[in-house]
């Protein structure tokens, strides 16, 4: 029975002795974590005053402390950090009379706030792990954070450049209010793009094949969607190249003539004088020959009236008539002042020009009524003959029959 006992006694200990085995590594290893916190800490205790050396000393025999203290100091840290930041960029954004760098400055205030504050946490956790996943799985997830929270950040950022960028009103400025939405398509798949390949790195996945695949798959969409992309395309350039804007009135070689009203990505809009809408595919715009009516130093646009009166018409009358129906109507702009011009003798009239400018080629047609209106009832309170052709037929025989 004693020697059962004893052998009882022998198992017992052989299943309790891998416990105990087990236990000395995990405390060796946190020991050595411990002792490494400490020695970091000890190097940095000459460099505090005395009054919290006593605390110092605490903070190092304790490794949770020193968490906390170092998470503590990384909150404070981060705050401070953006209270100089906010305070120094904002004495430099008063010398600028645009609102965008203000918020700006907000905007930039949560992800260097985020990064800092991440940052300490990380080197808090350290003493309380013996490194490995753990700690590299919390390290990346802390990353993962940060470059999440600055793509958060930069999407609303970017836009918000864009906008204040197209509200500079030149003309051939690339970036203006109709361009802003196809800029900020563009920024928001590159600030993606970036993002999505810093997470990968990250993570240690390998973007090549993702990469090949998407190359793949454009070669088959491109094909499948080739005059699509063509119009895609022709949109971008047309809107770098900026032929026209929104509101000019343009005409094609193909004999369409409107107002511009939409710009897209695909086509170009036309609202016809006959209130008819067209669309053009920009493929077929960016290769056609296009008349900007509206271009040039400023919108306006000329206009010009021709009258024939007959000879013998005091042509200096004449020509003072037509720059005062043209001086004296609302419509026609001072500056350039109206001009008139003979241009020549035809085959029943002495022919004139009258050159005037108008705000917007759209009152053409209008204005040009009005004109001719005017003038024709000028000429006839001043006894001026508008010459018509006349043809005179003369006999010379006639039949037989009709002569009798």
């Amino acid at each position: 029975m004693a020697q059962d006992s004893s052998s009882n006694a022998g198992n017992s200990s052989e299943q309790v002795n891998p416990q105990v085995i087990d236990e000395p590594a995990n405390n060796e290893q946190t020991a050595d974590v411990a002792k490494e916190f400490t020695e970091r800490i000890d190097s940095l205790r000459e460099y505090l005053p005395e009054p919290l050396m006593a605390v110092w000393d605490t903070v190092a025999q304790y490794p949770i402390i020193g968490s906390v203290v170092v998470a503590i100091f990384g909150y404070l840290a981060a705050k401070v950090v953006v209270w100089l930041m906010h305070k120094t960029l904002s004495q430099l954004s008063r010398h600028t009379k645009s609102t965008t760098d203000d918020k700006l400055i907000a905007m930039l205030s949560r992800p260097v706030f985020v990064t800092i504050l991440l940052f300490f946490l990380v080197l808090a956790v350290r003493p309380l792990t013996t490194g490995g996943v753990f700690y590299n799985t919390f390290g990346n997830i802390m990353a993962s954070l940060v470059i999440m929270t600055w793509l958060m950040t930069l999407l609303p950022a970017s836009k918000l450049v864009l906008e204040s960028l197209g509200r500079n009103n030149s003309r051939f400025n690339l970036i203006e209010e109709r361009t802003i939405p196809l800029f900020n398509i563009l920024s928001i798949v590159l600030l993606v793009g970036m993002g999505a390949y810093a997470l990968l790195i990250l993570w240690g996945i390998n973007p090549a094949a993702w990469l090949a695949s998407a190359g793949v798959l454009g070669i088959a969409i491109g094909f499948a969607a080739r005059d699509t992309l063509a119009n895609l395309f022709s949109g971008v350039f047309i809107v770098a190249d900026s032929p026209y804007k929104i509101g000019d009135f343009i005409n094609l070689d193909t004999g369409e003539r409107g107002q511009v009203t939409s710009v897209g990505l695909r086509s170009t809009r036309l609202m016809t004088r006959d209130d008819v809408e067209i669309t053009i595919p920009n493929a077929v715009i960016a290769n056609a020959k296009i008349i900007n009516e509206s271009g040039g130093p400023y919108e306006k646009s000329r206009i010009r009236i021709k009258v024939g009166v007959a000879y013998g018409t005091d042509v200096d009358q004449v020509v003072s008539i037509l720059e005062d129906v043209a001086n004296n109507f609302k419509a026609i702009s001072a500056s350039p002042s109206p001009r008139v011009r003979m241009r020549g003798f035809g085959d029943s009239s002495v022919d004139f020009e009258l050159l005037c400018w108008i705000d917007a080629p759209v009152q053409r047609g209008k204005i040009s009524h009005e004109l001719y209106m005017s003038v024709y009832k000028r000429f006839a309170a001043e006894n001026i003959e508008i010459p018509f052709p006349q043809q005179d037929v003369y006999i010379r025989s006639l039949p037989k029959q009709m002569a009798d």
